[in-house]
This record gives structure tokens, C-alpha cells and sequence, in this order.
């Protein structure tokens, strides 16, 4: 008899993509057993874990000795593993594809504009003490506008969900993007969208207490974020 092993999810949730593979899991009671990887620690660069994942970023899963180095490729064999509700990556092949639409569409649009103006806001300016430039600041906060716009205008101009009448992995990791924009106070920016606005809070509404839960490391570095622009007054 073969020996069915439990799912290791090694993760940080630092990362947006590992909050959204987290509150998938916690969403549908998947057995799994936590690893965590401290990426500012450098633990994802260590030899064991150089094992599971080669390219050293997270997440990552390993389940009976087989392992996945992608968060969506990842979320899709869960998925499907594990039997989870259709509504999360659906069987139908267009509904399915509306789903992928905005899963590829999102790497350089939400999370490249989102991301971007984080780490210039946030993590630049601690790692090197440097103020933000004003005019790349503006320049970012322009790419998300954009980026908000079309997720208002597209994704979800006849659904309540990216693109579906049900949430969907979509958007798991679409608002785990958003989020960036929360902790460097630039919520805004997407809060002005009233489309956005109201898929963001109901995504909140839907998938808590887990949301919170995977995003307590994003409302401590909101809280640290004044204290840190401070220091460039």
C-alpha cells in the first residue's frame, strides 16, 4: 500500500502569490502542513530548500514527492487534487478561459503596476535610505490608474467577480495584488473605482477570517509606513 503524504506549502506571506495559494488552502480545509520560508532571513536560498524549489523564490509545493514551483500552476493542481468547488478554476472551457484571461493578463498589469509602486514607496527606501523621486512616484501612480481602469472597465463591467458570477482563483490573487497598494497608503487609487472598490471589500467579506489572516504582515508594514516617510521630511 502506498503511503499518501501531506501536502508541504512553503511560503511567505510577504509575497502576494503565496497569501493567495495560503487563502486557498484555508478557504477549502486542504490538509496541508505549513512551512515557512523567511525571505528577508535568506531561507529561500538555503540548500534544502534549493531542493524543492531551484529558482529560490516562493511558494512552493511538494506532495508525495512531487513539486511545483509556480503559485497558479500550483493552485490548479490543488484544485484538482483535492476536488475543490468548480467556481475556483471552472471545467467549462470558456468559463475556464475567462478565468486564465485574467490570470495571464494580471503578471504585468496588476501586479507589475501594483508591485512597482510598492517597492518604490516602501522597500527601496529602507533598504537604501534613498527619498522616492517625486516624478517616478507620479509616473507609477499613473500605471496603476490605468491598470485600475481596465480591471473597472473589463473585468468587471458585467460581473461582481473578474470576469465570473463566482469568485474564482482570479480573484484570490487580483486582490492579494491590490493589497501592496493598502500598505503603502495608496489604497486610493483604486478606492476611487467604485467597481474596484466594492470587488475589493467584497472579496474581504467572502473570504475572511482568512484574508486578514494572510495579510497581517501586509497592515504591519501600513502601520510602519508613516513612521518610515518620516525620516524623508
Amino acid at each position: 500500500m502506498s503511503i499518501v503524504m501531506a501536502l508541504k506549502y512553503y511560503f511567505d506571506l510577504m509575497s502576494q502569490p503565496c497569501r493567495a495559494v495560503y487563502m486557498l488552502l484555508h478557504l477549502n480545509k486542504v490538509p496541508f502542513e505549513p512551512v515557512s520560508i523567511a525571505i528577508r532571513k535568506g531561507e529561500h536560498k538555503t540548500p534544502d530548500y534549493l531542493k524543492i524549489n531551484p529558482f529560490g523564490l516562493c511558494p512552493a509545493i511538494e506532495h508525495n514527492g512531487f513539486c511545483l514551483t509556480e503559485s497558479i500552476a500550483m493552485s490548479k493542481y490543488i484544485i484538482r487534487e483535492f476536488d475543490l468547488a468548480d467556481h475556483w478554476f471552472p471545467q467549462d472551457l470558456k468559463k475556464q478561459a475567462k478565468v486564465e484571461e485574467y490570470l495571464h493578463w494580471q503578471h504585468f498589469n496588476t501586479r507589475f503596476a501594483a508591485a512597482s509602486l510598492f517597492r518604490t514607496l516602501l522597500i527601496f527606501p529602507v533598504a537604501t535610505g534613498v527619498k522616492p523621486d517625486p516624478n517616478e512616484v507620479e509616473k507609477l501612480k499613473k500605471g496603476v490608474e490605468k491598470m485600475v481602469s481596465k480591471i473597472e472597465s473589463y473585468y468587471l463591467k458585467d460581473t461582481p467577480y473578474l470576469s465570473s458570477n463566482q469568485i474564482s482563483l482570479a480573484d484570490l490573487f487580483g486582490a492579494c495584488e491590490l493589497m501592496q497598494l493598502f500598505a503603502a497608503h495608496q489604497e486610493d487609487l483604486f478606492e476611487k473605482s467604485p467597481r474596484v472598490n466594492e470587488w475589493m471589500q467584497r472579496i474581504k467579506e467572502e473570504t475572511n477570517p482568512h484574508f486578514d489572516d494572510a495579510h497581517k504582515f501586509t497592515y504591519n508594514a501600513r502601520q510602519r509606513y508613516p513612521e518610515i516617510m518620516k525620516k524623508f521630511q
